[in-house]
């Protein structure tokens, strides 16, 4: 296995290699400076090594995949190290017009394509293209590739990018556009994919149910792909997550959620189960408020908070919900990156989505980010006393992270609402 830096050595000792490369296949070692600062959001190494002669930009991320961004906010992995990467950018000229190509098109659809960018580019700056792709390719000990297969390696990379190499504005933290449209799975089926395996695993084998219910991140992503997947049979294995929930955590969004699940079946038994958790804890008589005296109303009970709050439809389910479950997995950059991606959404209506979005990033430990969702909430406050809380808590999360000149900034309210909380003046105030 060659050196990630191999073929920029090459160019590099070589001007005249170096010339080629960047006159037809436009990868060009000059230009290794991007438009503006910018960053992988997961916080890993980057290093710009080329550009091209739109103002886009390959980076070199850890362990050798290879990251372009245009000079218009556009971003994606397009090879799993530097020789891949030259193999493309010499085999495919042109490359960025085929992102969202059919690689399963038919062999006569994608020669037309391939020939007419070519030939576009022998006419306009290269005529020696055909020669000077046997060069390169044999002085930097690279194949030549089937274009159909790189441009299916391509689009595998593309769709690698997110959530490990998300690229953000150093700055502002905004994230950078897909380069392409190719279809991704939703959120929500990658977060739900564990419970879903777990819930086939519980009704084959009942051996394993305790095993998933005493996990609590294995039993909650369980019960949300129940609500989705139900079958009259899994009362019993819906009892066991319940019970176990009820036991370990109490009062949650989980214990409600199986609450509901079971209470659907109308059992007279769960409506004295159900009855017993609300008398033992006020916590959880608040969290399964309006539960019904008798066991005959327990299913429509159910059904009422089932229809307003639930569902059958991952699509329905509030987006936070499936970024705090991938945090619980363990998935940081996943939720991450989903949560930077609804916060670059969010307009002027979201004040209550942004307050959420902060906490997530908070419990993630991206102080930057959740600064930033912080700043949006306390603007659009436009209450005295809800906009001084808002910046208290903008003023906290930017000391924790070391910006205390902007923290005594947030902490400068106007004295009306300096009044509303109590006339604190600033950071360490008593």
């Amino acid at each position: 296995m060659t050196h990630p830096d191999h073929v920029l050595t090459v160019l590099r000792r070589d001007p005249d290699l170096a010339r080629l490369a960047a006159g037809a296949f436009d990868f060009d070692l000059d230009r290794a400076e991007h438009v503006e600062e910018v960053r992988l959001a997961s916080g890993a190494p980057l290093r710009a090594v080329a550009g091209d002669d739109t103002g886009g930009t390959f980076f070199l991320c850890a362990d050798g995949p290879v990251l372009y961004a245009s000079s218009e906010g556009g971003a994606g992995l397009i090879g799993a190290g530097l020789d891949e990467v030259l193999e493309i950018v010499i085999g495919l000229p042109g490359w960025h017009d085929y992102t969202d190509l059919d690689p399963e098109a038919d062999d006569e659809e994608l020669q037309e394509v391939f020939a007419r960018t070519e030939d576009e580019i022998r006419r306009s700056y290269g005529p020696g293209l055909d020669a000077d792709r046997s060069t390169l390719l044999s002085a930097l000990g690279l194949r030549r590739v089937p274009r159909r297969e790189l441009l299916r390696r391509l689009q595998e990379c593309l769709l690698r990018t997110e959530p490990e190499f998300l690229l953000v504005n150093a700055d502002e933290g905004c994230a950078y556009e897909s380069l392409d449209r190719l279809p991704r799975p939703p959120l929500w089926q990658t977060v739900l994919a564990p419970g879903r395996a777990d819930l086939v695993r519980m009704r084959a084998d009942q051996d394993c149910w305790n095993t998933i219910a005493n996990d609590p991140v294995r039993r909650a992503t369980a019960l949300r792909a129940a609500q989705y997947d139900r079958q009259p049979g899994d009362l019993q294995l819906l009892r066991t997550l319940l019970r176990q929930e009820a036991a370990d955590r109490g009062n949650t969004p989980e214990l409600r959620l199986a609450a509901v699940l079971v209470g659907l079946h109308g059992m007279a038994e769960d409506h004295a189960m159900l009855r017993a958790l609300r008398e033992a804890d006020p916590d959880v008589h608040f969290l399964l408020d309006g539960f019904p005296d008798c066991p005959g109303a327990l299913a429509q009970w159910a059904a009422d908070i089932d229809w307003s709050d639930y569902g059958q439809d991952p699509h329905d389910t509030y987006d936070l919900t499936w970024t705090a479950l991938a945090r619980r997995q363990g998935r940081t950059e996943l939720a991450r990156a989903a949560l930077i991606r609804i916060l670059d959404g969010t307009g002027p209506r979201d004040e209550a989505l942004l307050g959420g979005i902060a906490r997530e990033l908070e419990a993630l430990g991206d102080l930057g980010q959740a600064i930033r969702a912080r700043r949006l909430h306390a603007s659009l406050q436009d209450d005295a006393d809800r906009h001084g809380s808002a910046l208290g808590d903008l003023a906290s999360l930017q000391r924790r992270h070391s910006e205390v000149a902007a923290a005594w900034g947030s902490a400068a309210w106007p004295p009306e609402a300096k009044a509303h909380r109590g006339g604190r003046s600033g950071p360490g105030s008593p």
